[in-house]
């Protein structure tokens, strides 16, 4: 049983360091090892929460490659330097946005220097809009309907008669009052 943390921990470490979809495949040649050298059945659930992940990463990585980040880091920035003496309630929106279209919180860190620069410019201290906008960002992992957080909610909910409807209607109402009330209090 050591022996088998050690080699799933030695997958994260290196996936980690990767970065992108080598933390996916990484977490694939973990399972493979702990399916085929120690003989462990794998189930469902996180073959599925792994194709999810690799699909969700390829796609960021595509929107990436396409310039669709870029975009949206300029649209984002737009907004914040329009409006610099909100960057600690606009800054979440924004991470929470990214993050629940894209369905990976990876997509926030492009966002990150520019609410850094506007939070400085205006005499905010950053770390109250960084901070509540990393915890948007998370947040938003639970709402979105593509990442792999959720598709993992959908798969252990299955048998209960529960749907991704059911689900999305409670979280994302959820998230996003918690992350709304989370930056009012960040302000103070």
């Amino acid at each position: 049983m050591i022996l088998q943390l050690a080699f799933v921990l030695t997958a994260i470490i290196i996936g980690a360091r990767l970065g992108g979809i080598g933390l996916g495949v990484m977490g694939g040649v973990g399972l493979a090892i702990l399916t085929f050298v120690f003989g462990l059945q794998p189930t469902a659930p996180p073959i599925d929460v792994m194709l999810m992940i690799a699909a969700v990463i390829s796609a960021a990585s595509c929107m990436q490659a396409a310039g669709g980040l870029d975009y949206m880091v300029k649209l984002a920035e737009k907004l914040l330097r329009k409006n610099p003496s909100h960057v600690t309630i606009l800054s979440p929106i924004v991470t929470y946005l990214f993050t629940f279209v894209a369905g990976t919180g990876h997509v926030a860190y492009s966002v990150l220097p520019v609410i850094a620069e506007v939070a400085t410019e205006t005499k905010i201290r950053p770390e109250r809009p960084l901070g509540i906008a990393v915890i948007a960002s998370q947040q938003a992992i639970t709402a979105s309907p593509i990442s792999a957080a959720t598709v993992a909610l959908l798969g252990l909910l299955a048998g209960f008669d529960i749907t991704l409807f059911d689900i999305l209607k409670i979280t994302i109402p959820a998230t996003i009052i918690g992350v709304l009330v989370g930056a009012f209090f960040s302000m103070r």
